[in-house]
């Protein structure tokens, strides 16, 4: 079991300031162990309740008689399949002196996420967990998080053989299990199709007509799906930034796999050779640093943007918080160099910083002010502000 000690300050700390704390993630994320993680340091009683588990529904069937008496942190696991617990969570949340905590467990769909926030606004907080990141594994296994994701079972299987496995395994269940959850009522092998066309897509500019056109349906349809996908967190959008400049922008989104280790299964990619003789290496590469600096610095999905022109200047990232804009471009190579796009950027964009993350050993000083940063050195540049 590996410990994500950031994950579970941040949750212990918003259990003091709210009486519901969701958790929200893909299935498989780790959302359960980082529950019981938690609740082994909790200094007052637990009760934990997984509603998958009949004899843990059946205590539920008046759910206030039974919740009303409990104290200190109750954790509710797959709350997502007893979405009527959430008017009853309301009284309980708005008693005096909140004699217990309750840690809520659930896949981010759109029905949970839109039950929870009518019933509960102003008394519940939304963790998003991803997969596991730089902070949680040692800088000598960065490649191998690249390579199999940041699922943990894949990540710590005992062979490359099982890993890819486990992640075929995942995506079988995730399409014919979990759709209905996410308001997809199609045939998985459809949207299997739809995923896997999508990972020959990643870290390029969402074209919708294409997509309507593979699958004979409407723009709009299309579109849904991409959206309940992205709404699940094993996809993620970087829409496009706008400014008011002569020249014409890119006004549709960047589509990303979150997980690098679903996107090499979904291209077929089962060890390190097969990937680094692939042609979305790079683009691979790129997707998994940008969610590196996404966690690294707890940025949400208003924060990060990419930036493109249609005369070919872009930005692979650009983050912006308050008045402050960070510009990024990744490259996957060992001698970084300033491009034409980077001056642009900073002109343009009126950046506050831009760097360059690169896959050398080193990092150092570019001209212009642009600094190379080597990824293995990420998190001493990107860290939470």
């Amino acid at each position: 079991m590996i410990k994500r000690p950031v994950e579970t300050a941040e949750i212990r700390n918003a259990l003091k300031h709210y009486p519901v704390v969701a958790i929200l993630g893909a299935r498989q994320v780790g959302k359960t162990t980082l529950a019981r993680q938690l609740a082994a340091e909790w200094r007052r009683s637990v009760t934990m309740l997984d509603l998958e588990d009949p004899a843990d529904v059946a205590l539920l069937a008046d759910p206030m008689l039974y919740l009303r008496d409990q104290h200190g942190l109750v954790i509710l696991d797959e709350i997502q399949r007893f979405e009527n617990l959430f008017p009853a969570l309301r009284v309980l949340a708005d008693r005096p002196r909140t004699p217990a905590r309750f840690l809520i467990l659930g896949n981010a769909s759109p029905s949970l996420l839109r039950q929870s926030s009518e019933s509960l606004a102003g008394r519940i907080h939304y963790h998003e967990l991803r997969g596991l990141s730089l902070r949680d594994v040692t800088p000598a296994a960065s490649q191998k998080l690249w390579l199999r994701g940041g699922f943990p079972r894949s990540f710590t299987a005992a062979s490359e053989k099982a890993s890819y496995q486990w992640r075929e395994d995942f995506i079988k269940t995730f399409l014919e299990r979990d759709l209905h959850q996410l308001g997809v009522n199609v045939a998985s092998t459809t949207m299997y199709r739809f995923w896997s066309m999508l990972a020959n897509y990643h870290a390029q500019i969402w074209n919708a007509a294409e997509f309507a056109r593979a699958f004979g349906m409407s723009e709009s349809a299309v579109r849904g799906y991409l959206d309940k996908l992205t709404a699940a967190l094993v996809v993620r959008q970087l829409r496009p930034w706008h400014e008011n400049l002569t020249k014409r922008q890119v006004k549709a989104p960047k589509v990303y796999l979150s997980d690098t280790g679903v996107l090499h299964t979904l291209l077929g990619q089962r060890s390190r050779d097969d990937l680094l003789r692939h042609p979305k290496v790079g683009a691979s590469w790129e997707g998994f640093v940008i969610e590196q600096i996404c966690q690294a610095m707890r940025l949400e999905s208003g924060d990060v943007h990419f930036w493109a022109t249609h005369a070919g200047a872009e930005l692979d990232l650009l983050i912006v918080r308050g008045r402050r804009r960070i510009g990024v471009e990744i490259k996957r190579t060992s001698t970084p160099q300033v491009t034409p796009s980077m001056r642009i950027a900073m002109q343009d964009l009126k950046l506050t910083a831009m760097y360059v993350v690169h896959a050398g050993p080193q990092s150092f000083g570019l001209p212009d002010g642009i600094r190379a940063v080597a990824f293995n050195h990420l998190l001493d540049e990107f860290g939470p502000p």
